[in-house]
């Protein structure tokens, strides 16, 4: 078993206040559009293509304010002309060019803003990317991995829609609320201060259902999101569904939650219908009152006919945009929360890092490690010691193997000794240097880790064993799957060693996958090894000649064994017997077994009395 912290509520105070700390976050981004400064910031590296986007934006803006003046100019000058087709084509020429000026700036706009949008996305991924390979595996003890990942794909799918769409759309629609409120103060200013009163009566239904709508979306989207989980779950343990015979109840909580959504997505459509038919009553409403009022200013001959068309056209232009920036307020704050989120990523400082001037490890290496008195508790689970006082002296070339019960801390030791967490008191050498004194990579340069489950990526299996050693050879690798006993295997792939092994490796056995980590491990060619229960998914053939394979690499390289089966550890230079954190026995097998305690307890239970020698 590994001695990793397990997700219990009385044990996560650190993640509890975590948690506490990014929903008072995440509410104050609700309030606020401050956390998007981060992607301006990250679009400030692009000068030239924000400054182009900009210029099409006014280009576009004033394009569009410019078509109701052309049709002023139609009614007044073409057709009070007396009709000459003359005039009249001239101005619709006009009309055409503005026409065509929106057309290639809308294009342009669209063109540098999606680019902008696609590009601060694909940035700021990588960015939060970095950071995370940066942090120690504590991080991931307390964030969710699957939450993770949700941020680095839903979060910055909301944020290119912000870039690419929204803050287009809100600043097109400022430029032309302004631009149009003046041009129809120009023309018209006592009809315009009627319509300035008109304007709020249209915005304020817009927001108040705007917001109903927006939190009933939400509530559909988690809706939404619990299907996805439940599929992935069901999917995934298929076997242990139809095994157990629970495929009626997967089907009857499959359609509660269909029906929740449902009935969730009912409410949405209904707040949209009502919204969308007093908007359109409020703003032709508005429109129809206003032509109302032009067209007895025409009759009386107090405007023009070509003032009252341009003046209803900009009022329905600037009523759309008054009520496109209301909804477009709400995703901006959605992207805000979006970009505070990522941002908390961002700042995350990583707790295991280089010192500012590393201590360089001896060169050539000897493989010696020690642990004097150390003492540690994972972060999540405090009120525990996982490791109480432990002294150990591991000699170079030394084979040790740990043993113990389930969380007696054999795990803890590996994690420690690769540093993927500090000690709370004590010290950890390697070849004399402590551990908190030099580069964690270049501590982890010098181990070799076979775990007890074979890790694979979603890869084809050259990369996969070449994770110890990127710039392995084949030959190289080869030589590896051979010790490991892999070759035969490998060599029966369809593409050999380009043989996509399917996420997780589930192409392969479990065994299979385990002697893949083995000539991992191997392949590194480090000064120490670390073998957690290394041959324990193997079968009995190929468990013996991988055993052998290790027995000679173990030769020349200091070796840790955590091991459960205790056949596989006789022959170590000395055993180590934990219990809760401390050791309790050290010595051979031979030794501890006439000792009488815990070791010869175990063995007793795994081997019988009559095969304990």
């Amino acid at each position: 078993m590994d001695d990793t912290p397990l997700d219990d509520e009385t044990a996560t105070p650190s993640r509890r206040k975590r948690g506490r700390r990014r929903k008072e976050r995440d509410q104050q981004a609700a309030k606020s559009i401050r956390p998007l400064l981060m992607i301006w910031q990250q679009s400030l590296a692009y000068p030239g293509r924000v400054t182009l986007a900009l210029i099409a934006l006014v280009i576009t803006a004033g394009a569009t304010l410019a078509i109701p003046a052309g049709f002023k100019l139609i009614i007044d000058r073409g057709f009070s002309a007396g009709g000459n087709p003359d005039d009249i084509a001239r101005w619709f020429r006009y009309l055409m060019m503005i026409v065509c000026v929106l057309a290639l700036g809308t294009a342009a706009r669209f063109y540098f803003v999606s680019w902008l949008g696609e590009r601060v996305v694909a940035d700021i991924r990588l960015r939060v990317q970095q950071n995370l390979l940066r942090l120690a595996p504590g991080f991931y003890e307390e964030n969710s991995p699957k939450e993770i990942s949700s941020r680095m794909t839903s979060d910055t799918t909301l944020i290119e829609q912000v870039v690419g769409t929204t803050v287009s759309v809100a600043l097109r629609n400022t430029l032309m609320a302004i631009g149009g409120t003046a041009y129809l103060f120009w023309l018209v200013p006592t009809l315009t201060m009627w319509m300035m009163l008109v304007i709020p009566a249209i915005v304020i239904p817009i927001t108040y259902f705007g917001r109903r709508l927006r939190t009933v979306s939400r509530s559909s989207q988690d809706r939404v999101a619990d299907i996805g989980a439940m599929v992935t779950e069901v999917l995934g343990a298929m076997k242990i569904v139809q095994a157990f015979n629970q495929e009626s109840r997967e089907r009857e909580r499959f359609t509660g939650a269909v029906e929740s959504t449902f009935s969730t997505a009912k409410r949405r459509i209904l707040i949209r219908a009502a919204m969308t038919a007093i908007v359109i009553l409020l703003i032709f409403g508005a429109i129809t009152a206003l032509m109302w009022r032009g067209a007895v200013g025409v009759a009386s001959g107090e405007i023009s006919g070509g003032t009252i068309a341009a003046v209803v056209i900009t009022a329905g232009l600037v009523a759309g945009a008054f009520g496109s920036l209301t909804e477009v307020y709400g995703d901006l704050l959605r992207g805000a929360g979006a970009a505070s989120r990522l941002a908390e990523l961002l700042d995350e400082k990583p707790t295991i890092a280089a010192p500012a001037r590393p201590e360089a490890l001896p060169v050539p290496a000897r493989g010696n490690l020690s642990f004097r008195n150390v003492s540690f508790r994972y972060p999540t689970r405090l009120d525990t010691a996982a490791l109480h006082d432990f002294t150990l002296e591991v000699q170079p070339g030394e084979t040790v193997a740990i043993v113990g019960p389930s969380g007696a801390g054999k795990s803890t030791i590996f994690q420690l000794a690769e540093r993927f967490y500090d000690p709370q008191a004590g010290t950890i050498r390697l070849d004399g240097v402590p551990l908190t004194s030099a580069d964690p990579a270049e501590i982890r340069q010098r181990i070799a880790l076979v775990p007890q489950e074979g890790v694979l990526f979603s890869a084809n299996a050259r990369d996969n064993l070449r994770y110890g050693a990127w710039n392995a050879s084949d030959e190289a690798i080869w030589e590896a799957a051979r010790a490991a006993n892999a070759e035969a295997f490998l060599r029966d792939l369809p593409q050999g060693l380009d043989t996509f092994l399917g996420e997780n490796g589930t192409q392969l056995s479990g065994g299979q996958r385990q002697r893949i980590a083995i000539a991992r491990a191997i392949l590194r060619d480090a000064p120490i090894l670390l073998l957690d229960e290394a041959t324990s998914a193997l079968d009995a053939e190929s468990e013996r000649l991988v055993q052998d394979a290790l027995e000679r690499l173990m030769a020349d390289r200091t070796t840790l064994v955590i091991a459960h089966r205790l056949a596989t550890v006789r022959a170590a230079d000395r055993i180590v017997v934990m219990e809760e954190g401390r050791i309790v026995e050290q010595g051979t097998h031979a030794e501890l077994t006439v000792a009488g305690g815990l070791y010869a307890r175990l063995a007793r239970l795994q081997f019988g009395t009559g095969e304990m020698a």
